[in-house]
């Protein structure tokens, strides 16, 4: 049987005082003093002598003190993931783009500039713009103190640049990339990369051997681009201009056709490690597009005479400079306008800054008795005398308030109006020209008008950089002396274009063609564009215009003409000498001459214009017929073999020079 639990013991609890004072429950108080309360035993020790536990204190205001201070710190961390994350998410993403990844400009290749036949004039070739990102020279990566200044110290004689800027640049601070020099040749590039494979050698071996491996041209890189280089030096200088530091024109037609010759750059953007591309990385490139190809009038033999010509005479007759420019009569296409000084354009620093520009376009000068084929043209015109008229030419002849006189003092002159030409009179042509109207101020209005059909006082039409319109007055503000001296070519300026556009006109039967420069365009496609064609005007009579050639041959082929060394073999020529007091352009007032020689040839059959003016000639002669008259035959001849022109086919006109008192 299972035994039975022994029946639990009650203990008794402690005793409670009884209440003797009713059944309050509460003691009574009782006359004797209370017991002295015994002395607490030491702790941890019950009552005769057993250990006693502690009481701990309550973990649970810790616990919420250190809960709370978790709370902050996970706050903390929760908001400024919400700043980073969200608030400046895309401040921060691009910190890490610019830091992770490189872009550069691929620069695009500018377009060539070819003469008429093709040949190169001006063309690009392979360059390299050296750069550095600057991160790379900090103390803490390239593991030198001065690594900008060493590496500046290194670069700058190869470069040919300041040490001080160099450093200057490689010192940026928080940049990632800066040029250091821009378009140098392939063999500064292969200079420098020989360079820093020499110091990355270095670097590797003091790694090897525990040392901090410093490598100061570690950070220095490059960019493809492409150089301008004119492959015939100076030749057609002053029409091509050149191209700037930055690789855009900087004058000529190096600047007015700067939007097509130089295409558009392109992009590329790569991720980078220490200045090296990352190629699992990827990268983005939108690919240059090369620039327009422009195909020229001009024609480069031809350029080459009369540059060589116009630079000798300017040097023998110690002048200040010249200009010669070749037209084709019946197109208005320039084949050549050549200025000396020239410059080289391949070598601007070393040039003169005078020289640089355009001189046969922006010189304005009085142009003397070239001019005088526009006061013809006017009277012929208006049917106011024809190439036989008489006119008799006193050695002074007194008009308003001065005393007017031919270059040479000479009894009095019984010429035709064909002579005033031929033999050059200012006191001739005067007297011609006062026959436009019933009186000198309506005479003045009808030469103003002739003047201004010809193109004086407006550009000529190429739309070149800096080109000047000349200077003509308007016929009401024209002086006393003006109106006379307007006829035979002072008192007015213009450029040697315009003076070449007058005889152009007249070659080609009194129509003005617009002169051009550019004869075509070709894309980066290969599809050729012609150039529109130029304006065209009628400013004299076909019949006038022939007129005037014969009369023009007068000049070279008659004994008593001015301009006889002008004269070609087997060739009808047409030409007009010029000699003109020149204003000096510094000081303002008179000072030294303009020598000048246009014509045109064949005669007969015209097919070339040529016109050449020299400034302010010191040594030897000054007249027109004696120094550019020469430069005329040479650049003629050798236009008319270039083009294969054939001979005239006809005798001159030879129209009388001079009459008879009397006849």
């Amino acid at each position: 049987m299972p035994s039975k639990e022994p029946p639990r013991r009650r203990v008794p609890g402690p005793a409670r005082p009884r209440n003797t004072a009713g059944g309050s429950g509460r003691p009574r108080p009782s006359a004797r003093p209370e017991a002295r309360r015994p002395r607490r035993p030491a702790a941890g020790k019950r009552r005769g002598g057993t250990p006693q536990s502690i009481r701990l204190g309550s973990p649970r205001p810790r616990l919420r003190l250190i809960s709370l201070c978790l709370t902050l710190v996970m706050l903390a961390f929760v908001i400024r993931l919400l700043q980073v994350q969200a608030v400046d998410a895309s401040t921060y993403a691009a910190k890490a783009e610019k830091n992770r990844y490189l872009e550069y400009t691929i620069a695009a290749e500018r377009g060539e500039i070819t003469d008429r036949s093709g040949i190169a004039l001006a063309t690009s070739v392979d360059a390299h713009d050296i750069t550095a990102d600057p991160k790379l020279f900090t103390p803490e990566e390239s593991k030198a103190p001065d690594a900008p200044q060493q590496a500046a110290a290194l670069l700058a004689p190869i470069l040919d640049k300041d040490e001080a800027e160099l450093a200057k640049k490689l010192s940026t601070p928080d940049s990632r990339y800066t040029v250091l020099a821009r378009r140098q040749t392939p063999q500064v590039w292969k200079q420098i990369k020989d360079l820093k494979s020499v110091f990355a050698e270095k670097a590797g071996e003091d790694r090897a051997n525990g040392g901090p491996g410093a490598n100061v041209l570690a950070g220095v890189l490059q960019e493809p681009t492409t150089r301008r280089v004119y492959p015939n030096g100076d030749l057609a200088a002053g029409i091509l201009g050149f191209v700037n530091a930055e690789g855009k024109g900087g004058g000529g037609l190096e600047a007015q056709l700067n939007k097509e010759l130089q295409g558009e750059d392109g992009k590329i953007r790569y991720a980078q490690a220490g200045g090296r591309p990352v190629p699992t990385a990827g990268s983005e490139e939108n690919p240059a597009v090369a620039g327009t190809d422009v195909e020229l009038t001009i024609d480069r033999d031809i350029q080459w005479a009369a540059q060589r010509a116009i630079a000798d005479q300017v040097e023998k007759s110690a002048a200040d400079r010249g200009y010669v420019v070749v037209q084709n009569t019946k197109t208005g296409e320039v084949l050549a306008m050549a200025n000396a000084p020239g410059y080289d354009p391949n070598d601007l620093a070393q040039s003169n800054s005078a020289a640089l520009g355009n001189a046969a376009l922006q010189d304005v000068y009085e142009p003397g008795s070239t001019s005088k084929v526009m006061s013809m043209a006017a009277v012929l015109e208006e049917g106011a005398a024809t190439p036989a008229t008489h006119v008799t030419v006193p050695n002074r002849l007194h008009r308003g308030d001065r005393l007017f006189r031919d270059d040479i003092d000479h009894p009095t002159w019984y010429l035709t109006l064909n002579g005033v030409l031929a033999k050059s009179s200012n006191i001739g042509t005067i007297l011609a020209t006062g026959q436009l109207g019933k009186t000198q101020t309506e005479a003045n209005k009808v030469l103003y008008s002739y003047l201004r059909k010809f193109g004086l006082g407006s550009t000529t039409g190429l739309d070149y950089p800096g080109e000047s319109p000349g200077i003509l007055a308007k016929p009401q503000d024209w002086s006393t002396s003006q109106q006379y001296t307007i006829p035979f070519g002072q008192g007015l300026s213009l450029n040697a274009m315009q003076a070449a556009s007058v005889y152009q006109t007249i070659a080609n039967g009194g129509v003005r063609v617009e002169p051009s420069l550019v004869r075509g365009s070709k894309d980066a496609d290969g599809r050729y564009t012609a150039s529109e064609a130029p304006e065209r005007t009628r400013v004299v009579s076909e019949k006038t215009a022939k007129t005037l050639a014969k009369m023009l041959e007068s000049v070279v082929d008659d004994e008593e003409g001015t301009g006889t060394k002008a004269h070609i073999q087997g060739y009808r020529v047409a030409g007009k000498t010029g000699t003109a007091n020149r204003v000096d352009p510094v000081r303002g007032i008179y000072k030294g001459y303009t020598a000048s020689f246009a014509g045109f040839a064949p005669a007969d059959d015209p097919q070339v214009t040529v016109y050449c003016a020299i400034q302010n000639p010191t040594k030897g002669s000054y007249f027109g017929g004696q120094i550019c008259g020469p430069i005329y035959k040479k650049v003629m001849e050798f236009a008319l073999k270039t083009l294969q022109t054939p001979p005239s086919g006809s005798d001159p006109a030879r129209l009388p020079v001079s009459f008879k008192p009397g006849e």
